[in-house]
């Protein structure tokens, strides 16, 4: 989707009720930057916070202390399921209300066909279209720090407790990489019902598109379609750019 006109550059199946796996953590970013939650405050990981309907591994340990801001950072970089958690465990009214709050603002952004269900993804409930998520990318691209966090390659922590440093590492391959992309937001998921999905905003011979990929089979799939996209693009626009 070319994200200053809105227009769709190509489009397969983009009405597709599908489930979006960790795609999910940009609504939870945008949920708890509405808020106005302070971002220095402390959250502690509990108990409460691990994954018990799927078991995925995690680097934070219980008890382990940070930053909102880092727990959103952690979210959406290297898609921590357990600072989703947490982000939402520790918004005013809890859980269910965060969750509500994610609802109410698909809703408002006209995701029509969305269901939000957790902040991590883990849930196979939680559920879009290619249209729907277009309509979100947009949107978390108006916030510097969706933007920032989600494409920051790498990132060492350190823990408020221990004063250890923990390595995190961003998800997209693309942003790990010494890649010619110029990538400005970006964010995947999986699960075995979601497949591999990726969503990301890039300038492609300087216009900004909007890319959502779903229910990739492989697990390099989707690096691959982007590039494939990506080729293509460029090989619409360079002539016309010629001419200018």
């Amino acid at each position: 989707m070319d994200h200053k006109s809105g227009a769709i550059l190509y489009d397969k199946n983009i009405n597709s009720v599908l489930p979006i796996a960790s795609l999910t953590k940009l609504m939870t970013a945008i949920v708890v930057l509405d808020s106005r939650l302070a971002l220095d405050a402390t959250i502690r990981v509990e108990k409460d916070d691990i994954d018990l309907e799927r078991r995925s591994r995690s680097k934070m340990r219980i008890g382990e202390v940070l930053a909102r801001g880092d727990m959103l950072r952690l979210a959406l970089m290297s898609s921590e399921n357990r600072a989703a958690s947490a982000l939402a465990r520790t918004f005013p009214g809890g859980r269910d209300a965060f969750v509500a709050a994610m609802n109410r603002r698909a809703t408002q952004i006209g995701m029509s066909s969305t269901r939000f269900v957790d902040s991590s993804g883990l849930s196979g409930r939680n559920v879009s279209t290619a249209r729907d998520l277009s309509k979100l990318v947009a949107t978390a691209a108006g916030y510097e720090l969706i933007r920032q966090y989600s494409t920051t390659p790498q990132v060492a922590l350190t823990r408020l407790d221990s004063g250890a440093q923990i390595n995190y590492i961003n998800t997209n391959l693309l942003l790990r990489h010494d890649t010619d992309w110029d990538i400005n937001l970006s964010k995947t998921g999986y699960l075995n019902e979601a497949g591999y999905c990726l969503v990301l905003q890039a300038v492609i011979e300087r216009r900004m598109v909007d890319i959502v990929l779903l229910d990739s089979y492989g697990r390099y799939s989707r690096i691959g379609d982007a590039n494939r996209i990506k080729k293509w693009i460029e090989n619409w626009l360079r002539p016309a750019i010629g001419k200018l």
